[in-house]
């Protein structure tokens, strides 16, 4: 069994062994540019962990990792370009650095990169990976639609947006386990079980994602503290605070909604107050717990021995220690 440093560390080593290169020039540098900044890269971690669970060869889930990578960032990419966001990881986005029309064609062919590495999977393997893939991609267009259709709304309830997270993160987290899962000989009942593992845990990691773009550290955080409320997103927080609100207060939050010229630290500092007041802040860290033990849950009926599993739960420890 491989320790945690091994594979984070073989994640980037394959990584940075990808050559992006050709002409024009122009459509490659962009996409080394955003595979440069680094990151969790936990998608090809956790499809590393998923073969090492039931095999030791974890070099045949070598390209399909890389393949759920690339197509992470190319997401990336185009989701920072529809929020018209500044920064990744702390570092000027793509439209930014360059211009929106370069975001576009490059993340197309970080698509098209993508579904290449995905095909280079062992033959054998190659229609049940590549059929997951093909589901989770769609999935994942479905989630970012509701995404910017939950923008227009007021009234989206939980249970729709914890729907959209399942679909917009939870899937690719989840594909990325069940693919390495399938190619180290698990059953199909293992490798369903550990999907729903990823599902509930890429559901955590995003209510995470969301407390933090308030409560976290720039530094650490690696985007603009305040975005979401900035743009009027539609997160976990937003919703219950709409939910939770008496008429007054709700009638204060349409008001900074609606305001086309705002002050941005003052409409961050108000939000940030709400939640506080409304307890929305400890909800959202109640629903982190509970969709993490929840995803725990799914590792019980494995017919991989405990000591298999250690790895696995290191690295979503791993994932979950962010803090506010």
């Amino acid at each position: 069994m491989k320790s945690l440093d091994f594979i984070l560390k073989k994640t980037e080593e394959e990584l940075a062994s990808i050559a992006f290169t050709g002409t024009p020039e122009s459509l490659f540098k962009p996409i080394e540019y955003i595979l440069s900044l680094g990151g969790k890269r936990i998608r090809p971690a956790l499809a590393f962990v998923g073969c090492n669970i039931y095999s030791d060869n974890i070099d045949s889930v070598i390209k399909p990792a890389l393949g759920i990578e690339v197509f992470h960032n190319f997401t990336l990419l185009h989701d920072d370009l529809m929020d018209e966001a500044d920064k990744r990881r702390n570092k000027p986005t793509v439209h930014k650095r360059w211009n929106p029309n370069t975001a576009i064609l490059s993340g197309d062919a970080m698509l098209i990169a993508s579904y290449k590495l995905i095909g280079e999977t062992d033959p054998v393997y190659l229609p049940d990976v590549l059929s997951l893939f093909t589901e989770t991609a769609l999935a994942i267009c479905g989630g970012q639609q509701y995404d910017m259709e939950f923008e227009e709304r007021l009234d989206v309830t939980e249970e729709e947006y914890i729907r959209m997270i399942e679909m917009k993160t939870g899937v690719l987290l989840a594909c990325a386990l069940k693919t390495g899962a399938l190619i180290g000989g698990a059953s199909q009942e293992d490798a369903d079980a550990l999907y729903e593992y990823g599902i509930d845990l890429g559901v955590a990691f995003q209510l995470q994602d969301d407390l933090l773009d308030v409560y976290g550290d720039v530094e650490t955080f690696g985007k603009n503290i305040g975005g979401d409320i900035i743009c009027n997103k539609k997160t976990f927080l937003l919703i219950n605070a709409l939910s939770l609100a008496n008429e007054d207060q709700k009638t204060e939050i349409l008001d900074w909604l609606q305001m086309k010229d705002c002050d941005h630290k003052k409409k961050i500092v108000y939000f940030t107050s709400l939640y506080e007041e409304l307890g929305v802040k400890a909800l959202t860290e109640q629903r982190i717990a509970y969709y993490y033990e929840k995803a725990k849950t799914s590792l019980l009926g494995l017919s991989a021995p405990n000591e298999r599993l250690v790895i696995l739960k290191e690295i979503s420890d791993k994932l979950m220690s962010r803090k506010v």
